[in-house]
């Protein structure tokens, strides 16, 4: 069976490394999983009053688009020790209105990337905090933390072959956690 997995990147910083091992994963995906990535820098901040019988469009279609995805693979940077507005405005947007959350039951995994040796731990860890409430079951190994993410690709964005191994690893890992949490 083939899996629909939606990518969400929580740095919108043109040259992010958040979005270059996105693509990297998504370049090194095993036959059975389709990842993309879903654009989150247009969403609106979230605001209930906002969301009534007709919401903003834009969260609409988001909520929309990621209930045809099987799962949902995050890549967070860390800013001030916590993950990007951005991306928790997107898990805001789709656990809304309560009850309805788009997230529900899609199993997880959560990347964290960062200049720093210390990989965004804490802004990993904080994601994670937030998908154990919108109950998405979270992959535990192999753990994604990278850091020095500045040395790790080449000039066109390709991660550099002796990291390579990992990134394959993590998203034949994640393929395994799909399968187990859906199939």
């Amino acid at each position: 069976m083939r899996y629909k997995i939606a990518a969400l990147v929580g740095s919108l910083r043109k040259d992010s490394f958040n979005r270059k091992v996105a693509e990297n994963l998504i370049r090194l995906a095993p036959d059975n999983l389709e990842m993309e990535i879903v654009e989150i820098g247009q969403l609106a901040h979230y605001n209930e009053d906002l969301d009534t019988d007709n919401p903003p469009a834009e969260w609409s279609a988001f909520r929309e688009k990621i209930k045809t995805y099987d799962g949902v693979f995050l890549f967070t940077p860390e800013y001030n020790r916590s993950l990007s507005g951005v991306l928790k405005n997107a898990l805001d947007v789709g656990s809304r209105p309560y009850g309805q959350s788009v997230w529900d039951g899609k199993p997880a995994a959560v990347a964290s990337v960062s200049m720093s040796p210390l990989a965004a731990s804490i802004a990993n860890h904080t994601v994670r905090q937030s998908l154990v409430f919108l109950n998405m079951p979270v992959m535990q190994q192999p753990e994604i933390y990278i850091g020095s993410a500045h040395e790790l690709f080449d000039e066109n964005g390709k991660v550099i072959e002796k990291s390579e191994g990992f990134f394959k690893q993590v998203v034949d890992a994640y393929a395994a956690w799909v399968e187990k949490n859906i199939g």
